[in-house]
Formats: structure tokens, sequence, C-alpha cells
């Protein structure tokens, strides 16, 4: 069993940065390809990017460039750098972990979730 706790949303105007971060519980955290994902309101929840255990990572096209994905397999971390932020950003942030994925950016393929951090970018 995995536990996944996400922070660092909040409130921030357009332009600016923020950081997430997802602290995973386990023994073999870098066993897990761990994955970013938002849901908007009214809007299904979509890949952001993702980073395996080599540490690849995979994003989707509108935040390439924006945002990084990295992670401290010595603190069981994962991290989402979220820079040049705009307000289509704005959603709830979720890290998920899983293994042996086919597809990183499909989310039934992960087994476990956190419980989601708010972004928000407005002026």
């Amino acid at each position: 069993q995995v536990q996944l706790v996400e922070s660092g949303g909040g409130l921030v105007q357009p332009g600016r940065s923020l950081r997430l971060s997802c602290a995973a519980s386990g023994r073999t955290f870098s066993t897990y390809t761990m994955g970013w994902f938002r849901q908007a309101p009214g809007k299904e929840r979509e890949f952001v990017g993702a980073v395996i255990r080599s540490h690849s990572t995979y994003y989707r096209d509108s935040v390439k460039g924006r945002f990084t994905i990295s992670r401290d397999n010595a603190k069981n971390t994962v991290y989402l750098q979220m820079n040049s932020l705009k307000p289509e950003d704005t959603a709830v942030y979720y890290c998920a972990a899983g293994t042996s994925l086919y597809n990183p950016s499909y989310p039934g393929e992960y087994d476990y979730w956190g419980q989601g951090t708010q972004v928000t970018v407005s002026s």
C-alpha cells in the first residue's frame, strides 16, 4: 500500500511559478512510475506529466517547456515545478503511483492516488 500526499498548491498570478510536492509512503517508491494529473471543474481528469524509474519524463504538449517533473527517491518525493502559469492551468492537481505502466498518460493504469491540491491561476 502506498499513500500519497500532495502539497504546495495555492493562488498565483499568471506568469508566476509554483512547485507542487507529492510525498509517498512505503519502501518501494523508486520502483514506481509517478504521474501528475489535473482536473478542472466540469472537465475530465487529464495527464500533465510523469517520471518513470529511470527518471525519464513525459509531458502533455500544453505544459512542455513550462512544467518540470523530478523525483527524489531518497525523500520518497516527486515534484512538479510549474513556471509561466496560465489561467487555463487552474485545476486540482493529483499525483499518482503505478508500476509496469504501458501508457503513463492513462489514469486507469495508476494504482494509488493522492487527495489533490488546488492550483488557481488568476490576477
